[in-house]
């Protein structure tokens, strides 16, 4: 199957690795504070470090033979700054992936210039402050829907409902749907196929096999790529107040997007704009109910401490734990020899414990300012264009939920193994 992968070859097969462990699936199954001694001793090296493949990859690749761990604050923002050094278009996963599920699941975020920097300029036409603001009501409401929703299910439920389903995921998945456009019934099969995309390493979602996670992947891309289609193909008959519509109508220097590439934006919205959302609002609730101290320095003044406490929640989650890069020719870096194809892995959850650039990074502290965590990028021409949009929910949902329910707490999460998106994947709530 090598010759269906996007990597080239990925280094020296006798280049000498770290001891540290940071590659099986053990390790990325494990608790956050576990992984956080590891990356504790990895940045005390001072410089990038080797290791193994990842041993649970989606696809069998010869020709990976490792990748560098970009674990310190620092080192992860001078990765970023270096698109030219450093390539997204071969994929931003650990893992290889077939070509065809890098092209149509990632979009921009796995494009390099100059393709990327037509494709950003288009979709930054259709995702204007303006867009964000006409939105803001509708992600108010929908926090009331959903704090409503949980508020019912715990009452049926003696004090007790299920957190994740129940609420942290309904309001991401109404308020993407709503600000795309999608109607009511096909965005909830939407989010059961984003779930399957975020979730391929989970046999409970895909299966077991190799051929299982593949052949179910690309059944999520194609049911999600048909529903996009079907919706721009009305918009072009009958324009709306939406995104899909704002997308099918958004041109620069005369070009406007290809099917394919609304597509593949729907795809990554999708995802991205939904289970950011889902992880830093569950992991923020586990937070309050682990700090109670935190919890009640916040209540004491919601309105004009949530913000901050919004930018805390996003660093104590980091809701997206790594990054990728490929090496586009050999260099060297922080001492160390980098090959023309090496993928160098950005450890953004290491970053955001740096403690050489975050004050005691080990803290929760919702009064931290400034708070330069980089839970949107390190910068660069990568920086996550919807970043406002998930700081308006998260401020929406807690704003709602501790108003409304001021003493909730979290049970024991129950994670989600992976190495990219730091998955809440059930978790009890108690009102």
């Amino acid at each position: 199957m090598s010759e269906h992968v996007t990597s080239t070859a990925s280094g020296n097969p006798d280049r000498p690795r770290d001891h540290e462990d940071i590659s099986s699936r053990a390790f990325w199954a494990s608790t956050a504070d576990e992984r956080e001694k590891t990356f504790a001793r990895l940045r005390e090296r001072g410089t990038i470090t080797w290791h193994a493949p990842f041993e649970d990859s989606l696809l069998d690749d010869p020709e990976d033979f490792g990748f560098w761990a970009v674990t310190t604050y620092d080192d992860l923002v001078e990765v970023t700054r270096r698109p030219d050094d450093f390539l997204s278009g071969p994929g931003i996963l650990m893992e290889s992936l077939p070509p065809e599920l890098v092209e149509s699941a990632q979009s921009i975020i796995a494009m390099d210039p100059p393709r990327h920097t037509k494709m950003r300029k288009l979709v930054a036409a259709a995702f204007t402050p303006k867009q964000m603001r006409r939105i803001n009501d509708r992600i108010e409401a929908n926090a009331r829907k959903v704090v409503d929703n949980l508020v019912e299910k715990a009452s049926a439920g003696e004090g007790t409902t299920e957190f994740v389903a129940e609420c942290a995921e309904l309001l991401p998945m109404h308020n993407i749907n709503d600000m795309m456009g999608v109607p009511d019934g096909d965005r909830q099969e939407a989010n059961r196929e984003m779930k399957v995309l975020v979730g391929w390493n989970d046999p409970e979602l895909v299966g077991h096999s190799q051929e299982e996670r593949v052949g179910r992947m690309f059944q999520a891309i194609v049911s999600t790529h048909q529903l996009c289609l079907r919706l721009a193909d009305e918009r072009r008959r009958e324009p709306q107040e939406d995104l899909i519509t704002a997308l099918v109508q958004a041109e620069v220097d005369g070009e406007q997007l290809a099917d394919e590439d609304i597509a593949a934006f729907f795809c990554l919205l999708t995802i991205a704009g939904t289970d950011t959302t889902r992880q830093s609002t569950s992991h923020g609730l586990r937070a309050l109910t682990d700090h109670p101290d935190q919890r009640q320095w916040l209540l004491d003044d919601l309105e004009n401490r949530i913000q901050p406490a919004v930018e805390e929640f996003v660093r104590w989650t980091t809701p997206i734990m790594t990054f990728r890069r490929t090496a586009s020719h050999d260099l060297e870096f922080r001492g160390q020899q980098i090959t023309q194809g090496d993928k160098v892995v950005m450890v953004y959850s290491s970053a955001n414990r740096d403690e050489s650039r975050i004050d005691r990074a080990h803290e929760l502290d919702l009064s931290r300012s400034p708070n330069p965590h980089i839970s949107f990028g390190g910068g660069g021409i990568h920086h996550c264009l919807g970043n406002q949009l998930a700081r308006f929910q998260l401020r929406a949902l807690f704003t709602e939920l501790l108003t409304r329910a001021p003493q909730i707490t979290a049970g024991e999460p129950e994670l989600m193994p992976g190495n990219f998106f730091h998955v809440v994947k059930r978790m009890p709530a108690y009102l």
